[in-house]
């Protein structure tokens, strides 16, 4: 059996970036706060634990004082830095640059949206950590739609910018912006009166490095006979990529660890691809081809 990692899988910048913050951090300190799991990946979450990265809350964190607290790269709205002031909380930032310029881009259309009686819209997770950065950046005005049936919370005779949480699928994002247009252009036909006050504007603000991995991982499992994705089951990211896997190979297997495999899996298999999420570290696909190898010589044993 051939055994391949996705080369192209594995932590984006922004995650990399935050870890190895913690990282460095940790060198000089026994202990360091994390507003939120730093990475959507429990084995990852347990390792930097045992390195002495302790994961709170926002409830938490309003009981801290005089102490540092690293904010992960899915950012933060702007009440987490002012109670950090409050609290004489020294913040070490890991957000990630995208998002935060995404952050940035949001603000100053809801500024100009306000002046028009407008909506900021967000495709995205309800709840997620990114998101409610966004809607921060708000006031939580932001709008957020995950599947069409959220499109109804919109006034369609209202001005509508689009935006998407950076991790979010390309194919999405596009699906939605075409269902809003529709109902935009159905609010038109409808008040001819009032068509240049109705309009709509969508910005993919999809982080490139993710979207870029859609394609990638198509002809990635293309190319094997079964496809291992290892993902912590709350990445958003993950449950995209995934996706996109099983499309195209029907053989595809969402696992944490390597705990999960099933050597069913690989009876009479010639190729195993292995690939993961912008969160899913490379040490633990690893982990997760060593194990396949080993069901490989053990059926190889049993047919011998």
């Amino acid at each position: 059996m051939e055994i391949t990692i996705d080369k192209n899988s594995g932590y984006c910048f922004g995650v990399e970036y935050a870890i190895q913050m913690a990282e460095d951090e940790l060198e000089q300190a026994s202990q360091l706060y994390c507003l939120g799991d730093i990475v959507h990946n429990r084995m990852e979450v347990e390792r930097l634990h045992n390195k002495g990265l302790r994961i709170i809350d926002h409830q938490q964190l309003e009981n801290l004082h005089d102490c540092k607290v690293l904010i992960r790269a899915h950012g933060e709205p702007p009440e987490t830095y002012q109670l950090a002031l409050r609290n004489n909380i020294e913040l070490i930032d890991a957000s990630c640059p995208v998002v935060l310029k995404l952050q940035n881009r949001v603000k100053s259309s809801y500024d100009k949206m306000r002046k028009q009686d407008g909506q900021i819209v967000i495709y995205g997770q309800q709840g997620h950590a990114e998101v409610e950065g966004l809607k921060g950046q708000t006031l939580g005005d932001a709008i957020v739609v995950t599947k069409p049936e959220d499109l109804d919370q919109l006034d369609f005779e209202r001005p509508i910018e689009l935006f998407s949480q950076t991790t979010k699928s390309t194919a999405g994002f596009y699906k939605m912006k075409t269902l809003i247009e529709e109902r935009v252009a159905a609010a038109r036909l409808a008040k001819p009166e009032d068509a240049d006050h109705i309009y709509f504007e969508a910005n993919d603000s999809i982080c490139r490095q993710v979207s870029n991995r859609e394609p990638q991982l198509r002809i990635f499992a293309a190319e094997h006979d079964v496809v291992i994705f290892v993902s912590g089951r709350k990445s958003s990211n993950g449950k995209a990529l995934f996706a996109v896997c099983e499309a195209i190979n029907p053989k595809s297997y969402f696992v944490e660890s390597e705990q999960e495999l099933d050597p069913t899996w690989f009876d009479g298999i010639g190729t195993v691809g292995i690939c993961g999420a912008t969160s899913t570290p490379l040490w633990l696909m690893q982990q997760v081809a060593d194990r396949i190898a080993e069901f490989d010589h053990l059926l190889t044993l049993v047919l011998d």
